[in-house]
């Protein structure tokens, strides 16, 4: 196992094609296999983040996604909101999330408070 920082994307690649390796050769690794399964996955995460990190959604676009998630439709949701007319005010932009708002779609769609209040 020689294992070591990833400092490029073609340094990724090849840690990615060990991983799929290892992991399809072994589907329930144990002992160095584990460990280098571990350690590759460690290092392949660390570059990503710091190279591709991914932002975190919009409070509209974690309503949509979890709508979409769900196959629901502004009607759907409206109770959260109050009336559909405030739905589709705060799908559209025109009107933010009230504290009782994002209460009700963590509560009953389980979105996570954090990307409803618009925090990292």
């Amino acid at each position: 196992m020689n294992i070591k920082v990833i400092k490029n994307d073609a340094e990724l690649d090849a840690a990615m094609k060990r991983l799929e390796a290892l992991a399809l050769a072994n589907p329930e690794p144990t002992g160095e296999v584990a460990d280098e399964i571990e350690l590759l996955s460690l290092i392949i995460s660390d570059y990503e983040n710091k190279h591709y990190p991914i932002e975190a959604p919009t409070p509209v676009e974690a309503i949509k996604f979890a709508m979409e998630q769900r196959g629901l439709k502004p009607k759907d949701i409206a109770p959260c909101f109050g009336s559909l007319s405030r739905t589709y005010e705060v799908l559209n932009g025109a009107r933010g999330l009230s504290l009782n708002m994002i209460r009700r779609l963590h509560q009953q769609y389980a979105i996570p408070a954090h990307c409803l209040i618009g925090q990292p």
